[in-house]
């Protein structure tokens, strides 16, 4: 554990907290039903996820709808074991389908193209701006009574038909895919092995606005509190599309180093991750609870999303 904790120590020494990025208010949010076949040898077996698209003037969120609904669950449960056993070990395990901890955040008027992943704290990892040449076609389609219209791109690998809405001015889409006149709404590559598909949209300007901030330290019954690190951050209004506050600026390589880490070591690297961030197990008199956590084995990948591209 010492080991990690100097790892972990180390690898914050170079790495910053990231400069602050002006919050937007969404104005319109696009469900879609992602799915990925990741393992050739299994041709029938696709990943699937519900993700969501918040759209912006000038900014645009991609998140997993699925996580967000596996954090509240997960949030729930660990109260309740707090609450029953106070003093005791906290078991954390997350189910098969607890969503993605990659989001994409994509600033057009800045070229700029942010990654967020989640190891407890919040990582932010700068990418190039996509610049996609995309080929527009006469042909049209309606999805939900909204006229879309057809385009083509090769893109990181592979060949993507997309359909774009022009009445919608916003000029992001799912994943990394941008610069069309108007909001993709469905999107997938020539084998139908990633599939973007519409699943509706929600207009955000009007919708009630959130009267308070939700506080991210939770207090269960019998006067403990947790601040629950790895989490969405949601001490803002969801509909709110900005980097997160305390996000911890990084690069590909440092990245990969700090995962390496969690992977040895899960339970050092958790509290190596809350000491790191000010956060601790909080309550009254007597035993402070432990963390456990298990990290099975990771899902057989070898067709990602990003294809290198052939010589």
């Amino acid at each position: 554990m010492k080991k990690t904790l100097l790892l972990f120590s180390c690898l914050l020494c170079a790495i910053s907290i990231v400069e602050a990025q002006a919050p937007e208010q969404a104005q319109a949010v696009v469900h879609y039903k992602f799915s990925h076949l990741r393992d050739t040898t299994k041709k029938t077996e696709f990943y699937n996820e519900n993700m969501v698209l918040f759209l912006g003037k000038n900014s645009s969120a991609y998140k997993s709808y699925d996580k967000k609904m596996a954090d509240a669950l997960m949030k729930k449960q660990v109260q309740e074991q707090m609450a029953a056993n106070p003093g005791g070990n906290i078991k954390i395990m997350r189910g098969k389908n607890s969503g993605s901890n990659t989001e994409y955040y994509q600033f057009p008027n800045e070229k700029r193209l942010v990654r967020k992943e989640k190891l407890f704290n919040s990582y932010l990892i700068d990418e190039a701006y996509p610049v996609i040449d995309w080929k527009i076609s006469a042909d049209t389609a309606s999805f939900a009574g909204l006229q879309c219209q057809k385009a083509i791109t090769h893109f990181k690998g592979r060949d993507y038909t997309a359909w774009f809405c022009p009445d919608l001015p916003f000029h992001s889409g799912p994943w990394k895919l941008n610069g069309l006149p108007g909001v993709i709404l469905e999107a997938y590559d020539d084998k139908k092995e990633v599939v973007f598909k519409f699943d509706g949209i929600e207009d955000l300007t009007k919708a009630p606005k959130a009267s308070a901030a939700v506080n991210n330290d939770s207090q269960p019954t019998g006067g403990v509190m947790i601040k629950m690190i790895g989490m969405d951050d949601d001490d803002t209004d969801p509909n709110i599309i900005q980097l997160p506050s305390g996000g911890i600026k990084t690069t590909e390589k440092e990245f990969t180093n700090l995962k390496d880490a969690m992977k040895k070591d899960p339970n050092a690297f958790a509290q190596s991750a809350m000491a790191g961030s000010g956060a601790n197990l909080q309550g009254g008199p007597g035993p402070k609870p432990s963390i456990n956590i298990k990290i099975g084995a990771g899902p057989v990948i070898n067709n990602p999303i990003e294809l290198p591209e052939k010589k």
